[in-house]
């Protein structure tokens, strides 16, 4: 057996309680997260801008509630439309996010007063729930799929708070600290086949299938993501002068934008600070840089006489068990994420120190592959081989070509429903605002 997804339960056997139970804890966990965002500050911060890079919060609240409706209330529990006539509002393909804030909104209390009846209408359907019959019902995927949905979006919620000015709004506490990793700067990861992408995960996303065998040639990858010091290092080496280590595009990227550090730094008194979420701080040496573009990321990988990997090479380093010859689900195996396995879920508002989370490391050694920051690859954003767009083709079919390159991984921002060994993400290489770092690799021999 090759593929961990292999072993899944099938509908036919089933625990249903359980599948209704973990449908409403995840939903109920994505709420009480955007309850969080958007209670922290006043009704004029929810209704403003504050880049044409992002929604105003209040539409945020909306659309989670509207998406919900449609798919949970109308698709699935075949319920009557609650708010036709705002369909077209809080429809993201029909408003671009520069336009929404002239939009008749919905205002923040009658946004929060719909979400929330929403979702008591949905409990309702969950709790007579069979989770059989469609693909979209079958091992209730509409309603991970709602729960993966709101937490993409907190993501983006938290992106906007990041950006916002003012006094800081969200408070968390610290990862724990860690000694400075020692350990290899690098792992080989052998050349050969491995199953990449999943057939089977219940609530995995059309771009994540289906399974298919990957051939991918022995390489090296860092042990973990770059770090501040590291990136610093090519600051002060001129990196951002020097036209060698930059894609035609990416110079003139930014030159044009006049981008000299990452997102959010600056150099005052002689030393590098950064502003997060309202706090200004000395910019930590030993945290993966985020806030760089794609751009950013291969230029250094360039300067340091590297590459940034595949997407093959890094699903292969993240879940490839040579010893069993198998795909995992995670880094470290099937199980969910705990805790002690990766930075996720928004329990910190920073990256953890390189090298922590040892006991979510890969069987390779590799760590924080899951979580921390999403991590650029080299590869643009394609459908897998035998790829079927479901449940409908906006949410990856549009978006497949070479504008757009691939990130995975995760974050410190990212709920674990959303984010697995098989997820993707892609975003356009200008993008940084984004919680985006990088690790890179070199191709290698046995």
């Amino acid at each position: 057996m090759t593929d961990a997804d292999t072993a899944a339960d099938t509908s036919a056997d089933i625990d249903i309680e359980a599948l209704r139970q973990r449908a409403l804890t995840t939903l109920t966990t994505a709420r009480d997260r955007t309850t969080l965002l958007t209670s922290c500050v006043d009704e004029p911060e929810l209704t403003a801008q504050v880049s044409p890079l992002m929604s105003p919060l209040v539409w945020d609240l909306a659309h989670i509630g509207n998406q919900e409706e449609l798919w949970l209330l109308r698709a699935v529990g075949g319920r009557d439309a609650m708010r036709p006539d705002i369909d077209g509002l809080y429809d993201a393909f029909e408003h671009p996010r520069s336009e929404r804030p002239s939009l008749p909104l919905l205002p923040p209390a009658e946004a929060r007063q719909y979400a929330a009846e929403v979702r008591g209408r949905v409990t309702d359907v969950l709790e007579s729930h069979a989770f059989r019959g469609t693909r979209l019902t079958e091992m209730g995927f509409a309603f991970g799929m709602v729960a993966q949905h709101e937490q993409q979006h907190d993501e983006t919620m938290l992106i906007t708070h990041q950006l916002r000015t003012g006094p800081q709004a969200l408070t968390a506490p610290d990862p724990e600290p860690v000694p400075l990793f020692t350990g290899p700067s690098e792992v080989l990861v052998p050349g050969g086949p491995f199953t990449m992408g999943t057939s089977t995960e219940p609530w995995a996303l059309d771009n994540e299938r289906p399974a298919h065998r990957r051939e991918v040639a022995p390489f090296y990858i860092d042990t973990t993501p770059v770090t501040n010091g590291a990136y610093l290092a090519f600051i002060e080496d001129g990196g951002y002068d020097d036209p060698r280590w930059w894609t035609k595009e990416g110079w003139a990227h930014i030159r044009r934008n006049s981008l000299t550090a990452p997102g959010f730094w600056r150099r005052e008194a002689g030393q590098w600070l950064r502003r997060r979420f309202g706090v200004t701080e000395v910019v930590p040496q030993d945290e993966p840089v985020v806030h760089v573009c794609w751009y950013e990321a291969d230029a250094y990988a360039r300067w340091a006489g590297r590459r940034l990997p595949t997407e093959a090479e890094w699903e292969k380093a993240a879940r490839h068990d040579p010893t069993a010859d198998r795909s995992m689900r995670y880094p470290w195996g099937d199980a969910d994420p705990a805790p002690e396995h990766a930075n996720l879920g928004q329990r910190h508002l920073r990256p953890a120190p390189a090298g922590s989370y040892p006991e979510g490391e890969s069987p390779l050694g590799v760590r924080q592959l899951i979580g921390d920051v999403w991590e650029w690859t080299s590869s643009d954003f394609l459908p897998y081989p035998g790829f079927k767009a479901f449940p409908y083709k906006e949410y990856s079919e549009v978006f497949f070509g070479p504008e757009y390159k691939v990130l995975r991984g995760g974050s410190f921002a990212v709920d674990e429903v959303a984010c697995r060994g098989t997820f993707r993400n892609w975003d356009y290489p200008i993008r940084r605002q984004i919680f985006s770092g990088f690790r890179t690799a070199r191709s290698g021999a046995v």
